[in-house]
């Protein structure tokens, strides 16, 4: 698969199928969007947002959570405010998330199938990783919006005239529905 897509770069590089895409690293609206990486989301997320290449910056994980005030997710927010220019924060979740179902449990068995032992699961236990916290999911979709908003409105290094707004997208129709 890997090889098919570096052929096709070959080409859209070759037939400069880039340029329509060019823009500045700096996002024309000061929009920074936090996101499910769900493949639904690929393109109709900044269609149903009005987004252009360029309009925003697109931060996205599983779940579009930020699950820790230190994790990767809050990391590429901060650099958005402070290096780019970022003045408004969507968090933006979607119907019918894989992550509403994520759990060690379910991870362990499959690890395990795949050939991680459990010695090696422990030794990142013991190195303070807490496997549950970090594998877990959520139950309840506007609840976890409301905790990333507030996890991001309340981080220390997080100015207080960014605002933060968080949503649930429809992953077919792309209907948003604000959640306050």
């Amino acid at each position: 698969m890997i090889d098919k897509i570096i052929e096709f770069n070959k080409a859209f590089v070759a037939s400069k199928g880039y340029e329509q895409y060019l823009a500045d690293k700096y996002p024309d609206k000061k929009l920074a969007v936090l996101s499910c990486m769900d493949t639904r989301l690929t393109e109709l997320l900044p269609a149903a947002l009005g987004l252009k290449n360029g309009d925003a910056k697109i931060i996205k994980n599983a779940g579009g959570l930020v699950i820790s005030p230190f994790d990767s997710a809050m990391r590429s927010l901060i650099v958005a405010i402070y290096e780019l220019g970022v003045q408004h924060v969507m968090v933006v979740a979607h119907s019918s998330c894989g992550a509403c179902h994520m759990s060690y449990d379910h991870f362990h068995h499959e690890m395990i199938a795949r050939g991680v032992t459990d010695q090696t699961l422990d030794t990142i236990r013991q190195c303070g990783i807490d496997l549950d916290h970090w594998l877990e999911g959520f139950k309840d979709t506007p609840e976890s919006v409301r905790k990333t908003v507030a996890a991001i409105k309340s981080h220390p290094l997080v100015p207080k005239d960014v605002v933060v707004r968080g949503f649930i997208i429809d992953s077919v129709t792309g209907a948003l529905d604000e959640i306050v």
